[in-house]
């Protein structure tokens, strides 16, 4: 038997549908989930809990998804953390944008349940809490 605490991971979504997948799946598979629905919830959740891995809804209300990744990485106790974009824009150019603001990876909408499970894993990968 396992004594180990699960992995927090942040998930920053404002739609309540896609935090549930993404609550299910990433519970299903061991992982803690501390949910935000704006900036302003995010930033208190990373004050109380550092995660292992952020999931970033790029179109937020009020502060953009890509402005809380670059104020996320401005932070030193913050920067080390992997944020994963995940976005319905999927147009020429949108990915390198994402990753200009900060972001590690990207996972496009309709989430595939299966690649988010691959890339949390791929980012996790030797991260040890």
């Amino acid at each position: 038997m396992s004594t180990e605490r699960p992995q927090p991971i942040l998930v920053i979504e404002d739609q309540a549908l896609n935090r549930k997948v993404v609550r299910i799946l990433l519970q299903s598979s061991g992982y803690q989930v501390i949910e935000a629905i704006n900036a302003t919830e995010a930033l208190a959740a990373l004050e109380e809990t550092v995660p292992v891995l952020i999931l970033m809804d790029i179109a937020l209300p009020g502060t953009s998804g890509e402005e809380l990744t670059r104020q996320i990485k401005t932070n030193p106790d913050w920067d080390s953390i992997p944020i994963i974009a995940l976005t319905a824009a999927v147009m020429s150019g949108d990915r390198e944008r994402f990753i200009k603001a900060g972001c590690d990876d990207y996972i496009s909408k309709p989430i595939d349940t299966q690649a988010l499970l691959e890339r949390v894993a791929h980012h996790l990968k030797g991260n040890v809490t």
